[in-house]
């Protein structure tokens, strides 16, 4: 919200004068009726906001009372909100600066004045103090998402306000210029978008680009000024034939063509690797009808009926949003036609009503349901997806970062639709999978589910749905969630339930290794004391004790490797050894340079583990920085690790693994022997009675008695496929275990 600073009192009358004229404008951009009793409140909060603000000034010198005044001005005449919502937009800033309470408010305004004040305060000390700090981001943000759950109207008024903030950021210094757009592009533009705000998203963005790229905005911005006489030439061309045709039949109607905002061209040039003259769709011509609700549908397809009866439309880009509206509440129909000269053109048809709610979003819903303010109360389309960010603010401890990564993802995606086996509808992520599909169906159908039927065809987990899907879910009772699920799905719902499953899985795991713990601590003659449980995973350095008790259980830590370490006075000096061969051929080609160490809290540092040679922890690896991607972690034993030395030493980087909670990662066995009755069942059944394993894949090949077979499957580290080969090579028949890279 806008910082206020004191100044004194210049201008007065002339001051006055202003404040009337935009306080008059107010009540006249409110969209609603307002009766004697609304203007009353009004005229009673913008008396309470003068007092609390009379001193105080913005950046720019204006008095600060202006900016709550605009604030207000963008509720009503922008999103079309209504008084109760006007008059807490007026008093926004007003508890925070003065010495007025919530109390104050309820008595002066009623509850949900109050309720809806107490939201705005609480997300006040929300902004972002480092832009560069994405922890801090990601837990701000959800905050802010808290207050969504109570009302709606909260996040509304809070858009409003950083609009207004943006539109008057001129007067701020440049360093804040950028913190406030990034931010602004970061968390209000998404939010904007995912609320069906169509209008002030764009202007965020555009708003957001100037000063974050000004270059890049200012150039794409002449070349459209450039351009605009030859653009409305055209426009006029290609729609008098339409607007002619369309009025002989009837219509009400407006035709208009407008151009694409400056960010989506923008984003557009940056994502196809297209220069500014290689963009064609700068524009797209609106056709917007007036016409009764009953009457919408059928009069927007006689619409595009008579436009490709001018235009040959292409099949493939027409989009009926009519039938199946978007989530955020959007309704029209798109095709793109050849146009004249050869140019493909896209035509947006939608009735004055669907126009409303495609500019407004869900505001714009309840004036078409209800007509009043408090509509906001009632269901509307909104509500699914208010359920879902109350779903996934529920795990109050979950890791900050992955839950806005999981909103996120959900607030910008465009959606499918899919159907059940009875023909029912659901509506899911353009990316979802049939097990996205199953833990929207319910939560344990998704925890039990094998596999799925698409169109009646046996697919996996992992297959992409497209929309018009018949889903059908194949369960187990056996079955139970795993890590690599977490990499089938998109949904946050299904990413919040499996790792809630998974949690509860180590937990119960975990219990065993209490007992084992406790009984190692006996055989040493230590009490089970707190304290001796924390050194000893300090020794392992581990995350926590549960880690330790979880290692326990499925020997990943022997009991035998707890020592009394009253007797320990240095670490052991082999592991210094097991360093040795990293440390001298990276310091080798790198000389004394930062160590990375994987798997510490390293949000800020892209990196990937290499697909060519797959490590895992406990190799011995190092970093390898790419020019697009990051940093790449290789083992030292990949085959590329030679040339990548020799010829790019200055890109290498020291890694090491630090411990860390325990995850999965894919590794290859290669075994040979003689292929002896009953070898294949007694291999698969050492693996299945693993603790943890999961296998990928599994082939054996036969040949004059020999056999060569290739697994793939899931472990945690080098200490965890070690211990497992070894119980393979005790196989009789077998000759030979290695591991092997996989690609």
């Amino acid at each position: 919200m806008a910082k206020a600073v004191q100044a004194p009192i210049i201008n007065t009358e002339e001051e006055k004068k202003e404040l009337l004229r935009r306080y008059r404008t107010l009540l006249k951009s409110c969209r609603r009726k307002l009766d004697k009793n609304d203007k009353l409140q009004i005229r009673k909060a913008f008396d309470v906001a003068m007092e609390a603000h009379q001193d105080a000034r913005r950046k720019s010198g204006e008095p600060y009372i202006y900016h709550p005044i605009a604030v207000a001005q963008i509720c009503a005449e922008e999103i079309g909100l209504g008084p109760v919502s006007v008059i807490c937009a007026l008093l926004h800033d007003v508890v925070e600066d003065t010495d007025i309470t919530l109390a104050d408010m309820k008595g002066m305004f009623g509850e949900k004045v109050a309720q809806i004040i107490d939201g705005l305060t609480k997300i006040k000390g929300v902004e972002i103090i480092d832009p560069t700090n994405f922890s801090i981001q990601a837990e701000n943000f959800r905050k802010m998402l808290l207050t969504l759950s109570d009302d709606v109207r909260v996040i509304l008024i809070k858009l409003a306000d950083r609009l207004h903030n943006m539109r008057t950021l001129g007067s701020m210094s440049e360093h804040q210029q950028r913190k406030i757009a990034s931010e602004t592009l970061y968390l209000y533009a998404p939010l904007a978008h995912r609320l069906g705000l169509n209008a002030i998203k764009t202007e965020l963005e555009d708003l957001g680009l100037k000063y974050t790229e000004p270059e890049v905005y200012h150039t794409i911005e002449a070349k459209l000024k450039e351009s605009e006489p030859e653009r409305k030439k055209y426009i006029n061309k290609f729609t008098d034939p339409i607007l002619e045709a369309l009025i002989e039949n009837g219509f009400k109607l407006r035709v208009f063509g407008r151009p694409k905002s400056i960010f989506s061209i923008y984003h557009k040039m940056r994502t196809k690797n297209l220069p500014y003259e290689e963009i064609y769709d700068i524009f797209a011509i609106r056709v917007i009808i007036d016409t009764k609700e009953e009457n919408e549908k059928a009069d927007c397809w006689k619409v595009y009926s008579v436009v490709t009866d001018f235009y040959y439309p292409n099949p493939e880009r027409l989009r009926d949003w009519i039938s199946t509206p978007k989530g955020n509440g959007y309704e029209a129909l798109h095709t793109t036609v050849m146009g004249p000269e050869g140019k493909w053109v896209e035509v947006q048809i939608r009735s004055e009503r669907m126009d409303d709610i495609a500019e407004r979003g869900f505001a714009a819903h309840w004036k078409y349901k209800v007509g009043s303010d408090d509509a906001v109360d009632k269901e509307t389309q909104l509500d699914d997806w208010l359920k879902k960010i109350r779903h996934m603010l529920e795990s109050a401890d979950e890791n900050a970062l992955d839950f806005l990564d999981d909103f996120k993802l959900n607030l910008f995606a465009e959606e499918i639709f899919v159907f059940t086996p009875k023909g029912e509808m659901r509506s899911l992520p353009s990316s979802a999978t049939a097990l996205d599909f199953a833990f929207e169906i319910h939560s344990k159908v998704g925890e039990q589910c094998i596999g799925a039927k698409v169109n009646h065809k046996l697919v996996p987990l992992s297959h992409p749905l497209n929309s018009g899907d018949q889903v059908e879910i194949l369960t187990s009772a056996k079955q139970a969630p795993k890590q690599e699920w977490l990499n089938y799905v998109v949904t946050a719902k299904a990413k919040s339930k499996i790792k809630i499953a998974l949690k509860e899985d180590k937990r119960k795991v975990s219990e065993k290794g209490v007992a084992m713990l406790e009984k190692r601590l006996k055989h040493l003659k230590l009490a089970t004391t707190q304290e001796n449980i924390n050194k000893v995973v300090s020794i392992f350095k581990l995350p926590n004790a549960q880690e330790l008790h979880y290692r326990l259980a499925i020997g990943n830590i022997k009991p035998g490797e707890i020592k009394d370490f009253r007797k320990e006075k240095k670490t052991d000096k082999n592991d210094k050894k097991d360093k040795v061969s990293l440390e001298e051929l990276v310091t080798s080609v790198r000389g004394k340079s930062d160590l990375l160490v994987i798997g510490d809290n390293m949000e800020n540092i892209e990196y990937k583990l290499s697909p060519c040679c797959h490590p895992i922890p406990g190799d011995d690896v190092f970093g390898f920085i790419t020019i697009n991607e990051g940093i790449k972690i290789h083992r030292v034993s990949c085959p590329n690790a030679t040339k990548m030395l020799a010829n790019y030493a200055y890109r290498v980087v020291k890694a090491r693994w630090t411990n860390q909670e325990l995850i999965s990662f894919l590794a290859g066995i290669r075994m040979t022997g003689t292929d002896r009755l009953g070898v294949m069942k007694n291999l698969t059944e050492i693996i299945s009675s693993e603790l943890n394993i999961n296998m990928r894949s599994l082939s054996f090949d036969t040949n004059d008695g020999i056999f060569e077979g290739k697994i793939m499957l899931f472990v945690h580290d080098t200490k965890h496929l070690t211990d497992l080969m070894g119980k393979l090579k005790k196989v009789p028949g077998v000759q030979t275990v290695s591991r092997f890279d996989t690609n």
